[in-house]
């Protein structure tokens, strides 16, 4: 790939980690190397283990836990910059060809940190990076900038019928 290019995957569907695991599966069956960095993401969901399977492939949860019912405390913006940091530097020397910002747009809605330094850190990441930035909400912002976007609609989910997450399907 000579150009790396900007996906958004959003909405309230479900999906959206899915379909960013699995362009990640047919990279890495390409013989390219992927990172996952998980922002919003403290617990045990099964894809961490991915790495311990499949060569070329790094995961990382890069906050403390799931915050979405409570109001994020100092702990979780720290570790949210902390991990926009890191993702910075990995976007920036090009040793990735796919990096996976998941949850990003979370960590946007609850303003772990600011659009702009997002914008700043794909405007400085190497061409030949393809990145992927999930989660419902996703700021105009980045979608003005993004080279794909899709949003997940929900038609209809087994969730609202009080069928919880179940382990290897919704985490």
């Amino acid at each position: 790939m000579e150009k790396g290019y900007i996906h958004i995957y959003t909405g309230n569907g479900k999906g959206k980690t899915t379909a960013a695991l699995g362009l990640a599966l047919r990279a890495l069956c390409a013989g390219k190397k992927v990172y996952m960095g998980q922002f919003v993401k403290g617990m045990k969901y099964s894809e961490v283990k991915a790495q311990e399977y499949l060569s070329g492939f790094k995961i990382e949860q890069l906050g403390r836990s799931c915050f979405i019912d409570r109001v994020p405390e100092q702990e979780d913006i720290e570790a949210a910059k902390s991990g926009l940091e890191k993702c910075k530097e990995i976007l920036s020397k090009g040793e990735y060809d796919l990096v996976i910002l998941d949850e990003i747009n979370i960590a946007l809605y609850f303003k772990l940190f600011d659009v702009e330094d997002v914008i700043k850190m794909l405007e400085k990441k190497a061409d030949h990076v393809e990145v992927i930035l999930t989660g419902r909400y996703a700021p105009k912002e980045l979608i003005d900038i993004a080279d794909l976007v899709t949003e997940m609609k929900e038609i209809k989910h087994y969730y609202t019928q009080g069928v919880m997450a179940r382990k290897g399907i919704e985490n």
